[in-house]
């Protein structure tokens, strides 16, 4: 199949034919989900940050590593250990800038060859508590400047309070 041919295929499809998207879409300049430049909030060698294109909910949002890795199990612990730390630091700003009650975290790299990735979703106190809302319906992202800069600017002065290095 040609470059041009993959072009037109959907992350799914990808996957199922043991591409990665997220791998495909990096040496393809944005060709699969597009200019992230209203979305990516933190973005270093070893991870990204940014909030997800066809959300759950408002604030939803995805720490994805750059190198490939299939799932947690594979990355390195330096790795893994800065995810949750930015997780768990996320979290704090989802509920304050976006008034969640709670933020899930959950990741579910699945598929011949997916690329490993955690979501961050916020469920808000008019919402049922529980698993379900792993699996809320999808719907457009929104940009709002007001809450992506105020993110942003914490998550920056996190990682530069933690010593990481932001491109």
């Amino acid at each position: 199949m040609t470059k041009e041919d993959l072009l037109k295929l959907s992350p799914g499809e990808l996957t199922d034919m043991g591409i990665c998207p997220t791998c495909f879409n990096r040496e393809n300049d944005g060709a699969l989900y597009g200019d992230l430049s209203d979305k990516l909030l933190y973005e270093d060698s070893e991870i990204e940050c940014f909030f997800v294109g066809n959300p759950r909910a408002e604030g939803h949002m995805c720490i994805s590593t750059i190198a490939h890795y299939h799932d947690m199990s594979e990355a390195p612990d330096h790795i893994n250990e800065k995810i949750i730390r930015f997780a768990k630091r996320f979290m704090q700003i989802l509920c304050v800038v976006y008034g969640c009650e709670r933020v899930y975290l959950c990741t579910m790299c699945d598929g011949p060859n997916n690329h490993y990735h955690i979501q961050l979703i916020p469920r808000y106190a008019y919402e049922k508590r529980g698993s379900r809302n792993f699996v809320k319906e999808r719907k457009p992202y929104q940009f709002d400047k007001e809450r992506y800069d105020a993110v942003r600017k914490q998550i920056t002065q996190y990682a530069k309070e933690a010593g990481c290095e932001e491109e």
